[in-house]
């Protein structure tokens, strides 16, 4: 994993510094600010070492918070991010996790509590007796915190590239005893992206654009988000905005209109409300060529700002969108 960023740079990862962004992202224990730390090359794998035993443990596991020391098998784990929550589930740690935040809404049989990523209540953590915390930004100093009384907590800040989404992956499984599980995740993660992509027509030159919400800001071709993207050679309109150095540049109506995107996807359908009508409605994006030949992709909030296991789904969706407008 790569070295921690400041909390500043944690809730950077997805999104612009807005109410309309933070409602937006009110379903990551993230919300956001324009990117401003550059990460570091993500490693290739976790950096596991472990004393071997009947159970695997005590294991020590990178993170994001540097190396953190698991004595035993968690059974009790708490998760104060969704992407966290969605990635424990998915590796086979789901009977082991007791609580998760309130903006864990992935998958329905989550242990959803009220217990906030966003401002974490150190006392009402402890309250739940959890042998292993895993959160996605340091928010008032949460890690140091339970550190003091015993609780080892995996930072699991915000995915940059589709490595770190991996390699987070792998430290969940192996902080919780599932690393093989987790290990078959990653492994069929990429396989379905290289069929998804390998799918996808090549040469087929379009442009897009990303809303992240109705101001309206977009993300550019260097984010996670944008990455994903790139996978199918398709050119991010944000990236020539006058402001597109942060990652999420506020974009103006004008910019939009002007620069006529083949498609367009919506990651504000379930915080805003937002459709090929409504973009209809705003002034001059009636005539956009995706607005006029029905190449609006409504996609899901959640799925398009999280970078676990369902990223997949993501991709899927948009190599889906790129077939049918290459087909004509």
């Amino acid at each position: 994993m790569r070295p921690v960023r400041s909390a500043l740079a944690a809730l950077a990862a997805l999104a612009p510094p807005t109410a309309l962004a933070g409602a937006l992202l009110a379903t990551l224990t993230l919300a956001g600010c324009g990117q401003s730390t550059p990460a570091s090359p993500p490693a290739t794998s976790a950096s596991v070492a472990a004393t071997p035993s009947a159970a695997g443990f005590p294991v020590t596991v990178e993170a994001g918070n540097g190396p953190v020391a698991v004595a035993r098998r968690p059974e009790r784990i708490v998760s104060l991010s969704p992407t966290a929550t969605e990635s424990l589930f998915a590796i086979g740690a789901g009977p082991q996790v007791v609580a998760v935040d309130d903006q864990s809404n992935h998958p329905a049989e989550a242990p959803k509590s009220d217990l906030s990523g966003f401002k974490p209540n150190v006392e009402a953590i402890i309250a739940r007796k959890p042998d292993l915390v895993v959160v996605a930004n340091d928010a008032d100093s949460v890690v140091a915190a339970l550190g003091k009384v015993g609780v080892p907590v995996l930072l699991e800040p915000a995915a940059t590239k589709l490595d770190e989404a991996y390699d987070q992956i792998t430290d969940l499984g192996a902080a919780t005893g599932n690393g093989d599980r987790a290990a078959e995740l990653v492994a069929g993660m990429r396989k379905q992206l290289d069929e998804i992509t390998a799918a996808a027509p090549k040469n087929a030159k379009l442009t897009y654009y990303h809303e992240l919400d109705t101001t309206p800001y977009s993300a550019t071709s260097t984010t996670f988000i944008g990455q994903i993207y790139g996978l199918f050679g398709m050119t991010n309109i944000a990236d020539e905005a006058p402001d597109a150095a942060g990652g999420y540049p506020k974009l103006s109506a004008e910019f939009v209109a002007k620069a006529d995107p083949d498609l367009v996807f919506l990651a504000d359908t379930k915080c805003c409300g937002q459709s090929r009508d409504t973009l209809a409605k705003r002034p001059g994006w009636s005539k956009l060529s995706a607005v006029e030949n029905d190449q609006v992709v409504l996609l899901d909030d959640d799925v398009a700002s999280r970078w676990g296991p369902r990223v997949v789904d993501l991709a899927r969706q948009i190599g889906d969108a790129v077939q049918k407008v290459a087909a004509g």
